[in-house]
């Protein structure tokens, strides 16, 4: 684990980089040093980690405080920003249009669709960039330690490119579908609330009971598909990443 400069859960191979420092430079070369007891060396090796894992930790708390505050900031404020401009784009809408459209999909339109949007700036496009940042650094650190090993270890990344588009068309589809069922969910609860009285006068409990079932099953179905391409992609995701590590022990070991 690294020091977070982006975001909490993805982090620069410092740390590591300290181990590999504390094994070649006072574990195998300390040791045999001239003038110097094998003893210094540890007493120095402890305390000189000890005040930069500190120092990490405190640069690393600062780091996911500033970036937790920012990104919510930054959804909120285009949340609010949205809603605003959506609630009067349907102040100027004519009236013709609130007789096509129920209700209920308006509120969702202004509520709960917005309120996704804000996922989109805290867990999708400033991640994103965190990510990429991340991921440039720790490719450059590695190519510069062994570039071949590097090569042998992204030699599965193809295939997570590829596992990575199939997961973003299926969620993609899945998210306009879910959206649409909690548009008709709300839509529907919405109408059916406010105009009770005429279905207990005509006696229709019945009938727009089993309409209700019909749209909350289309309501679980449309999650359901989105969480199976979690459940398939993740898993396909640690194959891969065992692949990379078989790899990785597999050419140390010739090498060796």
């Amino acid at each position: 684990m690294g020091i977070s400069l982006y975001t909490p859960g993805h982090t620069l191979p410092l740390r590591p980089f300290l181990i590999q420092v504390t094994i070649n430079t006072y574990i195998r070369g300390g040791a045999g040093a001239p003038g110097l007891s094998l003893k210094n060396h540890f007493v120095e090796l402890v305390i000189w980690m000890t005040v930069l894992q500190i120092v990490f930790l405190l640069i690393e708390t600062v780091a996911r405080f500033y970036f937790s505050f920012i990104t919510a900031w930054l959804g909120q404020t285009v949340v609010r920003d949205l809603r605003v401009d959506v609630y009067r784009k349907i102040l100027g809408l004519n009236l013709s249009q609130f007789d096509k459209t129920p209700i209920g999909t308006l509120t969702t339109r202004t509520i709960n669709d917005i309120e996704a949007i804000n996922d989109i700036f805290s867990d999708g496009l400033i991640p994103i960039i965190a990510d990429l940042l991340s991921i440039l650094s720790v490719l450059a650190f590695m190519f510069v330690v062994d570039w071949r090993l590097t090569l042998v270890c992204l030699a599965p990344f193809p295939f997570l490119i590829l596992a990575t588009w199939l997961f973003k068309e299926s969620v993609n589809k899945s998210f306009i579908r879910v959206r649409n069922a909690v548009a008709a969910l709300n839509a529907f609860v919405q109408e059916h609330i406010t105009g009770m009285p005429i279905v207990q006068a005509f006696a229709a409990e019945q009938r727009e009971d089993a309409k209700f079932n019909k749209i909350n099953r289309e309501h679980r179905n449309a999650n359901i598909n989105a969480i199976f391409a979690y459940s398939v992609f993740f898993p396909v995701v640690e194959i891969i990443l065992a692949i990379s590590t078989g790899l990785l022990v597999w050419w140390g070991a010739t090498r060796s």
